[in-house]
C-alpha cells in the first residue's frame, strides 16, 4: 500500500505565515551545517572538512555572534601560546625544584623571624 503524495497548491506570498518565517530563520543555521556536511561527506579527508568550517564561521551571523561572545580573545590568546617556547620536561622538572626549595627557604625564614619578634614583643610587651 503506497501512500501518494499529493503536490502542494500554489500558496501566495501573502499566505506565508508568521511562524513558518520564524522557523525558517531558526532552523538556518542547522541546515548550513546539514549542506557544510553534506559537501563534505562525499570526500572525507581533513582539508575539506576545514574549508567547510572556515566557510560556517566567516558567514556574517557568525562573526557577529563571536564578536558578542568574545571570541576573539580565545583566538589571540591561541595566537600567543603558539608563539611560546615551552621548556622540555627535564628543564621543567628542574626549574619546579628550585621553585619548590626557595619556597621551603623562605617559608622557614619567615617562619623563624616570625618566632623572634613574637619572642621579642612578648617580652618587652608583657614585662
Amino acid at each position: 500500500m503506497a501512500r501518494t503524495v499529493q503536490p502542494d497548491q500554489q500558496q501566495s506570498k501573502d499566505d506565508v505565515s508568521l511562524a513558518r518565517v520564524f522557523f525558517r530563520g531558526f532552523f538556518w543555521p542547522i541546515r548550513m551545517i546539514g549542506r557544510g556536511l553534506a559537501w563534505t561527506a562525499h570526500k572525507p579527508p581533513l582539508k575539506q572538512i576545514g574549508h567547510g568550517l572556515r566557510w560556517f564561521f566567516r558567514l556574517k551571523f557568525m562573526r557577529f555572534l563571536g564578536r558578542i561572545l568574545g571570541f576573539g580573545f580565545f583566538a589571540s590568546s591561541w595566537q600567543e601560546l603558539r608563539q611560546v617556547t615551552w621548556p622540555t620536561r627535564r628543564e621543567g622538572r628542574r626549574l619546579t625544584t628550585a621553585v619548590i626549595i626557595f619556597s621551603v627557604v623562605f617559608g622557614a625564614l619567615i617562619a623563624v623571624v616570625d618566632y623572634g619578634l613574637d619572642k621579642l614583643f612578648r617580652q618587652v610587651l608583657l614585662k
